[in-house]
């Protein structure tokens, strides 16, 4: 019986000494994860606005330019121009169950994109979230 318990710790002893070498193999991909989803938070809850977006994308330009309209001036992640650009749309994927821009944020609050925005403008929900006066 003992010799039978000592077999199956082996065994586990094996697969995970084989799990830790494989992943060793690819330390990039974990850590990539992890900081494509910290750019993510800390780009959301780091500025007052934050919008997600495609340099060539013209409901991104819309975006930009109601936020310019307002006198705001976002911080703007041009997703295309970034080597981690599909790492964070995976990140978006996971956070708010859309991978497409523009992704608009608002004191932390997900807008949404280009039409949720224009809704936002019109029924003064992004005015109230801005903290300005109609």
């Amino acid at each position: 019986m003992r010799f039978c318990h000592f077999r199956r710790l082996e065994s586990t002893a094996i697969v995970t000494f084989a799990l830790l070498f494989v992943l060793s193999l690819f330390p990039n991909r974990a850590v990539g994860d992890k900081s494509a989803d910290a750019f993510v938070q800390n780009a959301v809850y780091s500025n007052k606005i934050t919008i997600f977006s495609k340099s060539y994308c013209p409901y991104c330009k819309r975006v930009k330019r109601i936020f310019s309209e307002l006198n705001e001036k976002p911080f703007v992640v041009e997703l295309d121009l970034r080597d981690d650009g599909s790492e964070i749309q995976n990140v978006l994927l996971n956070l708010v169950g859309r991978q497409t821009v523009p992704q608009v944020f608002v004191n932390g609050k997900h807008i949404g994109g280009s039409d949720d925005t224009m809704k936002a403008l019109s029924n003064g929900l992004l005015h109230k979230l801005l903290k300005k006066n109609q």
